[in-house]
């Protein structure tokens, strides 16, 4: 998910804090910071970023990882064979394409913009709406999806895994409990628990651990103002944000028509809600929000202050927030999302299809 929010609270006694401490501090002077009471608040807002994001239903092992990786960067899951997930949520691009919204099949535009898969599996629910619980449901939504990858249904991608003889053994290591191991769940299964290790430490998080000298002095200053202004009212947690769903335009009316989570739940409190996004990387992943219509990271920080907030920040203040987050652009594991060798098609393997 790669868009930037900053917005107004529901955490109530982070946004008091950030909103006093704000009040007070948006007109001030920089001046030095104490390093360690920082990196202990630092740590008590955000937590300890894991190497893992946990599931017990569905456990991560190294032969999973090993058929997840595949099925991410396969193209024969798509019906003219040239979209894969790595396609829209590149892993040597920090999972993003770089597009306001990405192309599908026979060249069709999405709705919204492709987020970031890095740190995803740690959100309180996947796409903007929140339509997937997880990483693993969202991992059937592509595939079947007309403007996407566009195969006819689940038991049309199953015949096309069955179709090509080297996956049988990778799902069999995979899943080596399961009669019929070849399914389209068990394909979602993969993709979820290697994307569960797509986590991205970074600075930041040294700088949390007690590394003090691991942000500079301007990205302290950044850090501190991005608490003070109450940008930690959403944005919190690990993934430093994706933890809840917040109105766009919550203080001052954004123009969008995207009815957000209405979507899901019909709910008019729900109308112009999305997830909060991760900003992890988030100086990689622009263009920003669910439309991919904002660029710079600069006027998405401004933005959001304003609509979400009420604040409106100087342009050093503004450029203060954006040296602190990307000191929270981290570490992609190039072995780990390395593009494997893929088998080879069988006799019955569907060829492409354009239609």
């Amino acid at each position: 998910m790669r868009s930037l929010w900053i917005r107004g609270g529901l955490c109530a006694s982070i946004a008091v804090v950030g909103l006093i401490l704000g009040c007070a501090g948006a007109g001030r002077m920089p001046e030095p910071l104490d390093r360690a009471a920082l990196s202990a608040q630092a740590r008590a807002v955000f937590g300890t970023l894991p190497f893992e994001a946990f599931s017990s239903e569905n456990p991560v092992t190294e032969p999973k990882i090993v058929l997840g990786r595949m099925l991410f960067y396969d193209k024969r899951l798509s019906k003219n064979h040239d979209i894969a997930c790595n396609s829209c949520h590149l892993l040597n691009k920090f999972g993003v394409d770089g597009d306001p919204t990405s192309t599908g099949h026979r060249g069709q535009l999405g709705g919204r913009n492709s987020p970031t898969v890095y740190n995803a599996a740690f959100h309180i629910a996947q796409f903007w709406d929140g339509r997937a619980a997880n990483v693993e449901e969202q991992a059937k939504g592509p595939p079947l999806n007309p403007i996407e990858m566009a195969m006819g249904s689940e038991a049309h991608v199953e015949f096309v895994l069955q179709s090509i003889p080297g996956y049988a053994p990778h799902f069999e290591a995979a899943f080596p409990d399961d009669l019929d191991p070849i399914s389209y769940e068990q394909m979602a299964l993969a993709i979820g628990a290697f994307e569960r290790r797509l986590i991205t430490p970074s600075r930041f998080d040294r700088f949390q651990q007690g590394e003090l000298n691991a942000l500079s002095e301007p990205e302290l200053q950044g850090l501190d103002l991005f608490i003070t202004t109450g940008c930690v009212s959403c944005h919190n947690g690990p993934a430093i944000g994706g933890r809840m769903y917040q109105k766009l335009g919550l203080i001052h009316p954004y123009p969008t028509k995207d009815p957000g989570r209405f979507d899901v739940t019909g709910n008019e409190t729900d109308r112009a809600l999305f997830k909060v996004p991760s900003l992890r990387n988030v100086a990689e992943t622009g263009p920003y929000f669910h439309d991919g219509k904002v660029s710079p990271l600069s006027e998405a920080v401004r933005l959001m202050a304003y609509h979400q907030l009420g604040r409106e920040l100087s342009p050093t203040h503004t450029q203060s927030i954006v040296v602190f987050l990307g000191s929270l652009t981290g570490t992609v594991d190039a072995a780990y999302i390395s593009e494997p060798r893929l088998p080879p098609s069988g006799p019955t393997t569907p060829p492409p299809d354009p239609s």
